[in-house]
């Protein structure tokens, strides 16, 4: 574990970072020509103008009001002020319960950390047992842990009690959470406004009617299925490669528009390109006619393939959205099977329309099952794979090791404050360089897999993620660095001292995860909520790219929370909070510092910045609650493990209900809370209908549906077509183009001698 002084160097040095940031946002944010990339939400609400309009023109780019600046921190408190409910109103449900997870991190670690304190702190520093021992390496932060008892000390029974104290504490908060998030996400259900998803569900894997096409075969399935209920239905058609067309033609009416900004600010001179990749080789020609008549021939190419896309069947996809009358109507069918073969016409509640992954609905249900199977061997690999350049990264942890690695380098090693640097700060920067990339890879996994929803694919990368951090950043820091640490330890000692060795080096790693949270929790917070990328493109499309107004909405880039990316981040600081809680509780201050500052920074971002790409009701909440229990259960196991090496037999028998305790109690909430976010009950269903019918009893409810769920490249007019059944004419008969298959293999005994049905005349009739 690394010396006081090189977490005192890595909290300096990150503390400045941390500081430098939010006074950075704190001035940038008040001046008028960064307004929009601060306040952006409240621009897409329309309840913001730019303060650009008034004033002179030296104050339309600088903030020239010195009291603005002596008030620079009031983002702060304004950022605590907003109450939830109207949090819930002006940012969705799925943002408000997301920054409920860093307050459910401080209901958790402060009381814990206070106990800790009180009781473990003590009793490990008056041991003195490392101060006894000789050829085992330690610093000052060693005397404060678990480490610092001896061998089959009856201190270890303090450690067993707050462990278990810990434990049923963690139980409270989550059963209490789990409960006031499934209250709220019943309410926001209960109350939310009418939207297309409520009525619609998404139906995959239509089997194949030679006398039908998809559409024919869809319509007789749900009007005859659910004849009272069935309203509509919109058939899903592969348009990914005119998606592609429509996406390179944007990209090229930007050139165009910067190359007439360009020629404009100088028109005696037109702007010229080569022709060739990336501009660097070519055709020299003007780029202005360039782009018109690329634009000009992708044009005819996007009409040719929109035409070819509704008139071709091949294009047709055996999936559709299917519409209903009433809420009830789409949550029995959503909520059921609908034959005897489990693997047709499956049903589920359709994503909002914003929400949904147009790319993946044009994949055959038939390829899902292989392209899931090749993700998980892939991520696999992956995974384990990484544990190669963790390895180096930890042998950055210790001067030590790195001296024997790399010799040359002993002179320069050993100078005091580079030798705390290097301690101090460089492995959790190191760290966190190699995980930027990470997140991008694991989505584009996810969305190989074929998931039809972006919530559905933030919560699948989201495990991918956690999975990750925690085999690689957690397991793979401690076992390597372990192995590292005690190297020649190893090597001199017998076999059978080598796991006491490494459970007495479990606590060694507190100071690198310090550092780790210090660099992606404090310094990335702040940077988080500085927003340097998108504050820097905003400047470059606004001076290249912009004509109106209306182009500089455009380019905005508000973001959003990005659920696969942090969750999982967090997830992992949660981790590491209860395994050292009881472990080395020096660790705990550290967490806390973050989640206050998270807390704090996030609801600032959904407040003013970020805009929701689709709303799911919370429904990743399980997901959540199911990680921290998986955290609470590794760290008790380590805990088991780690007393195990301490001849502390008894004691370690003492800890085996807690893990059994945790699965128990995972189990109650999964099955008092769950259901409510997988299921929509049929009552509250029927109530929302009720007060739909009496708030608007003459709502054309087929002409609010359409359009809803066609692909964004097409017009509502260009492919939709009403295929349902008529309301005001109630036709009992639902003529159909397949033939009969009503003959049987032999003479049927209840056969009667006049008035069959005629094969090939046959229409399915609708009860009466």
């Amino acid at each position: 574990m690394g010396s006081l002084t090189d977490i005192g160097v890595s909290a300096g040095l990150n503390i400045l970072s941390a500081v430098g940031f939010l006074l950075a946002f704190a001035v940038l944010r008040i001046q008028p020509i960064n307004d929009r990339v601060y306040f952006p939400k409240w621009y897409l609400k329309g309840t913001r103008s730019s303060p650009r309009q008034l004033g002179t023109a030296f104050s339309k780019f600088v903030n020239a009001d010195l009291s603005t600046y002596i008030r620079f921190l009031n983002w702060m408190p304004a950022a605590l002020k907003m109450p939830e409910p109207e949090l819930i109103e002006h940012a969705g449900l799925d943002s408000a319960v997301y920054v409920r997870i860093y307050l459910l991190g401080l209901k958790i670690f402060v009381p814990i950390a206070l106990l800790a304190f009180s009781v473990l702190v003590p009793v490990n520093w008056t041991s003195g047992t490392l101060e006894n021992e000789k050829g085992l390496s330690y610093d000052e932060i060693d005397k404060l842990s678990i480490s610092n008892l001896g061998k089959g000390s009856k201190r270890f029974w303090a450690h067993i009690a707050m462990s278990y104290v810990f434990t049923f504490w963690t139980f409270f908060v989550l059963y209490h959470e789990y409960k006031v998030v499934t209250t709220m996400r019943l309410r926001f259900l209960a109350n939310q406004n009418r939207r297309p998803d409520q009525y619609t569900v998404l139906v995959r894997n239509v089997p194949p009617d030679p006398d039908e096409s998809v559409s024919e075969h869809v319509e007789h399935f749900f009007a005859v299925n659910h004849r009272d209920h069935y309203l509509s239905h919109q058939i899903v058609y592969n348009a990914n490669h005119l998606s592609g067309l429509v996406e390179t033609k944007k990209g090229l009416q930007n050139w165009l528009i910067y190359y007439e900004n360009k020629h404009a600010k100088n028109p005696a001179k037109r702007p010229k390109i080569k022709t060739g990749l990336w501009g660097l080789w070519g055709q020299r020609v003007d780029a202005i006619e360039y782009y018109q008549k690329e634009i000009e021939n992708l044009c005819k190419q996007e009409d040719e393939e929109r035409q070819k896309v509704i008139t071709d069947p091949n294009y047709i996809m055996p999936a559709a959205f299917v519409s209903f009358k009433t809420q009830w109507g789409a949550a029995v069918c959503a909520q059921t099977q609908q034959t005897s073969n489990p693997t047709v016409w499956l049903t589920d509640w359709a994503p909002e329309p914003r929400d949904v992954f147009w790319a993946n609905l044009a994949i055959p249900f038939v390829e899902l099952s292989v392209r899931r199977l090749t993700v998980a061997v892939a991520f696999f690999f992956l995974t384990f794979f990484f544990m190669i350049p963790i390895a180096i990264v930890q042998s950055l942890a210790n001067v030590d090791d790195l001296e024997k690695v790399l010799p040359f380098l002993k002179p320069i090693i050993e100078r005091n404050s580079l030798q705390a640097v290097i301690q101090g700060f460089l492995p959790g920067i190191v760290l966190k360089i190699f995980l930027i990339l990470l997140p991008t890879i694991l989505m584009a996994m996810s969305k190989i897999e074929g998931h039809t929803s972006l919530s559905g694919l933030d919560r699948r990368t989201a495990m991918k993620y956690y999975i990750f951090l925690f085999v690689n950043v957690f397991l793979g820091s401690v076992i390597t660095g372990t192995a590292f640490q005690q190297l020649d330890n190893f090597i001199h000692q017998s076999a059978n001292k080598i796991p006491e060795v490494i459970g007495e080096s479990i606590p060694m790693k507190a100071t690198f995860f310090m550092t780790y949270i210090m660099v992606d929790g404090w310094s990335g917070i702040a940077a988080e909520v500085l927003r340097l990328k998108p504050l820097v493109i905003f400047h470059i499309k606004n001076a290249f790219l912009v004509r109106t107004e209306h182009d500089r909405e455009q380019a905005m880039d508000p973001g959003s929370l990005d659920f696969y990316n942090s969750e999982p981040r967090l997830q992992l600081y949660f981790l590491l909070g209860l395994v050292y809680a009881v472990v080395t509780p020096m660790l705990l201050p550290f967490i806390i510092v973050f989640f206050s500052l998270a807390y704090l920074v996030f609801r600032h971002q959904i407040i003013n910045v970020y805009s929701q790409r689709y709303e799911s009701g919370a429904q990743f909440w399980p997901d959540v609650h199911m990680r921290l229990i998986i955290a609470l259960i590794v760290s008790q196991i380590l805990l088991l493990g780690l007393l195990s090496t301490q001849e502390a037999e008894k004691s370690t028998v003492a800890l085996l209900p807690l893990p059994v305790l945790s699965i128990w109690f995972h189990h109650v909430c999964k099955g008092r809370f769950e259901p409510a976010f997988v299921k929509f009950p049929l009552q509250d269903a029927m109530v929302k209908d009720t007060l739909e019918l009496a708030r608007d009893p003459t709502l054309n409810l087929r002409e609010y549906l359409k359009g809803a769920y066609v692909h964004p490249v097409f017009q509502k007019n260009d492919i939709y077509k009403v295929v349902a059944m008529d309301e005001e004419e109630k036709n009992p008969i639902v003529v159909t183009k397949r033939q009969s298959r009503m003959n049987t293999p032999g003479g049927s005994k209840l056969n009667s001698s006049s008035g069959g049905t005629n094969e090939g005349e046959f229409s399915r009739m609708l009860p009466t």
